[in-house]
């Protein structure tokens, strides 16, 4: 049965307004929307369906007068319009893992010309969130270091140098890098190219240790572009791919961190000649299923960003409320 109106269709509804539908005090069905340890999972879905059905609409202003919360919490990404890239998967992840609480998500766009400080400030000094999402961790992240003095709630998608101490969701990309090397190696291949991510993020400081280690260990050559990493831009990565051929150095095989990345060094592979998975193999990491697709020849390794996003969701929001608890972390791997 549904919910008969008492007041006025013009008049916005309260938290009163579901007090007297619901036969709840106006506090109770504050806390209850606030999603309060002490109040029931029954009422609260009682008066999230209540407040669902009359179309309540929280008054920030009052939020935040009242409880000194913007009910917000902040994924701050780099501005990019990349399809390939991770980007639109982790927003709607992160999105999801916020479902059923009173927080919403906004994203705060790195802009050309900014600092990497620059958006962390503008949070952190208007108030405009409780708590903050950082990506593409360094490994002495500035950011990280500005938060915690500062005492304000965040959560990184990567680890920093200070992991031990601060809320964070990561995938193991040392292991993905003694994976990746391996699964080449097996297939025979031993030159490698390697067009990973940006040394100055501890994901790339990861990977690159990681295949490091492994060409080591097997005796395989291991080969890099000075100034290209999987973050490049197309055109850029392609020529790479091409420089390195032209060299001599018989590669057999490429690693490539990302799925637009892999797509490029495809194309120059192509270009001369070379037919994937026959004459050269390349093993690349995707967050979604389509290089398979581009070209089935191709090996590849998942990485699960809706698991990634959900979790930074939760470890954000218990920041908010965190004193002596430890800190939310979760490290996922790739599958050898």
């Amino acid at each position: 049965m549904g919910i008969r109106m008492t007041t006025s269709p013009k008049r916005r509804p309260t938290l009163r307004t579901i007090a007297d539908l619901s036969g709840l005090a106006v506090t109770t069905v504050s806390r209850a929307l606030g999603d309060a340890p002490d109040i029931s999972a029954e009422t609260k879905r009682n008066v999230r369906r209540i407040a669902d059905q009359v179309g309540y609409v929280p008054d920030r202003a009052g939020v935040r007068l009242r409880t000194g919360r913007t009910n917000v919490i902040a994924l701050i990404l780099p501005s990019e319009d990349d399809a390939l890239t991770l980007t639109s998967r982790l927003i709607a992840s992160v999105a999801a893992g916020l479902g059923g609480t009173p927080y919403h998500l906004v994203m705060v766009p790195e802009l050309p010309g900014q600092t990497l400080m620059d958006p962390v400030r503008y949070v952190v000094e208007t108030r405009s969130a409780d708590a903050l999402i950082l990506n593409r961790i360094q490994p002495q992240d500035p950011r990280i270091a500005y938060l915690r003095d500062r005492g304000f709630p965040f959560v990184t998608h990567g680890r920093s140098d200070w992991q031990a101490d601060h809320a964070w969701f990561d995938y193991d990309n040392h292991a993905f890098g003694r994976v990746a090397l391996a699964r080449l190696a097996d297939r025979g291949r031993r030159s490698i190219l390697l067009i990973g991510p940006p040394r100055d993020q501890t994901y790339g400081r990861d990977m690159h240790e990681g295949v490091a280690a492994e060409a080591h260990d097997r005796g395989i050559a291991l080969h890099g572009e000075d100034g290209i990493s999987s973050d490049s831009p197309r055109e850029a990565v392609a020529r790479a791919v091409d420089r390195a051929l032209s060299r001599g150095a018989d590669i057999d095989g490429l690693i490539v961190a990302s799925p637009s990345a892999a797509m490029a060094a495809i194309a120059a592979l192509e270009a001369r000649g070379h037919k994937i998975g026959h004459s050269i193999d390349v093993f690349a990491k995707e967050t979604f299923p389509v290089l398979d697709l581009f070209r089935p020849g191709i090996l590849t390794q998942h990485e699960d960003i809706a698991r990634a996003g959900q979790f930074l969701a939760r470890a954000a929001l218990a920041e908010i409320g965190r004193t002596d608890s430890p800190p939310m972390q979760h490290l996922d791997g790739p599958t050898p």
